[in-house]
């Protein structure tokens, strides 16, 4: 029998607030150690928790991004553990209660490996709930002692936790992606990975096939998507390893090694109730009233999922397309800019224009923004280390040289160049395009002479042409385009050599 594979997440997203969830410290990264450890988050004896009301607010976005149910009533408990860097030695969470419970998030997952086509999954959310991030240990931070930075103690999270719903390193990696992708979209969190404002801990399990589910393993602390494959690559191979050798699994806590590419094992996992839970004395329950839900909703803009499903059924666009233009909100709000400034509009378009024929022309410009958005301005924002918010090129200069493309003046290599330009020194596409004389040429007495020409010098080959060997079209089309110096409009010029080849 075959072994399947089950993983659930557990993703800790830092909230994207001022200060902290129950002190009004600042949560500014970078910041001296220990220089934003205020009185409350290091539980100075007679000091009291006061509610981040920002805090809630982004949980509750959270929930109606994935269609959950927020609780009216939530509680808030002491999770009570030992370690270096948690200084009250209890971390105020949520247990029994959570603000949101059960949600839904719809992923697109690409086959990590093989010829398996992309697909779309369903996962489902078990809770998110708010909590206090805890300090931070810093080894070897002097003659190989340890420090401890309590910045970060008391940084609101939001812990969103999974259904062991995955089964593969492909679909963890893309449910942890459209989540990161969420959490940015709806301004809940920064989502920077290398900060530490987006963790994953993933538990790893394997069965046999129709058997009950196997004893899992925890990998805490991954910010890396990469570093998640290859961690859960190597935990499933060691767990199969190990049961195919009559050795048992034992439920731990481990880490993922990414210098040699492997698993270990840092303590024995703990269960709920060796954490000792019990209602925080010093906070009221969590009470989230319809107005709450109300203003929250209002403020959510269109969600992923949402304007993937528009890309596709109103402007024509590939499922592959859709998904990569909402890789991030600034991405698919930038292509939307671009299709609104080359897409005629109802009220200036002629009768002719309209209904059928306008959208038709909305959807060749959409795929002509979508193709340069996912081609040249994505490989070059991955050159420069750019995300899309840092983009030097605006949607109005990339609109202004795709409207010279769509209407012919401009070839697609030419494009290219004035993209470069734009890129590199600003500008306008117009004015790029007259002063490096990138004009194409439309000409059709113009493009039929220089076919002639190029006919005329070629007799041999032109004979061999018409006596069967098609593939020289080719060669016909390199020297008519050295000829104009790339200026040629590539479909008339294929037509008319088409023509005058055929003779």
């Amino acid at each position: 029998m075959s072994w399947e594979i089950v993983i659930g997440l557990e993703v800790h997203t830092q909230l994207s607030t001022h200060t902290k969830i129950f002190s009004g410290a600042s949560t500014t990264y970078g910041a001296e150690p220990n220089t934003q450890a205020d009185a409350v988050s290091i539980a100075l004896p007679g000091v009291l928790p006061v509610l981040n009301k920002g805090a809630v607010e982004r949980a509750v976005k959270f929930g109606l991004a994935v269609g959950a149910h927020i609780a009216p009533r939530s509680v808030f408990a002491r999770k009570n553990y030992f370690y270096p860097d948690l200084p009250k030695g209890y971390q105020i969470s949520q247990f029994d209660l959570p603000v949101v419970g059960m949600g839904a998030l719809t992923i697109q997952v690409e086959p990590l490996s093989g010829n398996a086509k992309p697909y779309e999954k369903v996962v489902r959310i078990t809770r998110a709930h708010l909590e206090e991030d805890a300090g931070k240990s810093v080894h070897g931070a002097s003659q190989g002692m340890t420090g401890v930075d309590l910045n970060r103690a008391g940084t609101p999270l939001l812990e969103i936790v999974s259904e062991p719903d995955m089964c593969s390193a492909a679909e963890a990696v893309a449910y942890a992606k459209a989540l990161h992708t969420l959490v940015r979209w709806i301004g809940i969190s920064d989502g920077n990975m290398q900060e530490g404002s987006f963790r994953c801990d993933v538990n790893v399990s394997v069965r046999r096939a129709g058997e009950p589910l196997g004893t899992r393993r925890e990998i805490k602390n991954l910010n890396s998507f990469r570093f998640m494959q290859q961690a859960i690559d190597y935990e499933v191979q060691w767990q199969i390893d190990q049961l195919e050798s009559g050795r048992k699994i034992h439920q731990a806590t481990i880490l993922f090694n990414p210098d040699t590419g492997e698993t270990r094992a840092m303590r024995s996992k703990e269960d709920a109730h060796d954490y000792r839970y019990f209602p925080d004395p010093d906070l009221l329950p969590l009470d989230i009233t319809p107005a709450m839900l109300d203003a929250a909703r209002a403020e959510l803009p269109e969600l992923p999922e949402a304007r993937r499903t528009r890309y596709v059924n109103e402007l024509g666009l590939s499922a592959y397309d859709a998904n990569s233009l909402t890789s991030s909100r600034e991405m698919a709000d930038f292509f939307d800019a671009c299709v609104a400034s080359l897409s005629p509009s109802p009220q200036s378009s002629p009768a002719s224009e309209r209904g059928g024929e306008r959208e038709n022309k909305s959807s060749i410009s959409a795929k002509l923004c979508a193709n340069w958005l996912i081609g040249e301005l994505s490989a070059q924002l991955n050159r420069d280390g750019l995300e899309m918010a840092k983009c030097p090129v605006s949607h109005q200069q990339m609109s202004g040289m795709l409207s010279r493309i769509a209407d012919n003046t401009l070839s697609n290599s030419g494009g290219k160049e004035v993209f470069r330009t734009l890129w590199a020194e600003g500008g306008e596409a117009d004015a790029i395009i007259e002063a490096k004389g990138l004009k194409q040429v439309s000409d059709s007495g113009a493009i039929e002479a220089l076919v002639d020409e190029i006919i005329a010098a070629q007799a041999d080959k032109v004979a061999e042409y018409r006596s069967g060997k098609d593939k020289l079209f080719g060669f016909f089309v390199g020297l008519a385009m050295k000829a104009s110096r790339g200026k040629a409009n590539p479909a008339q010029l294929n037509e008319v050599l088409l023509k005058k080849l055929a003779g």
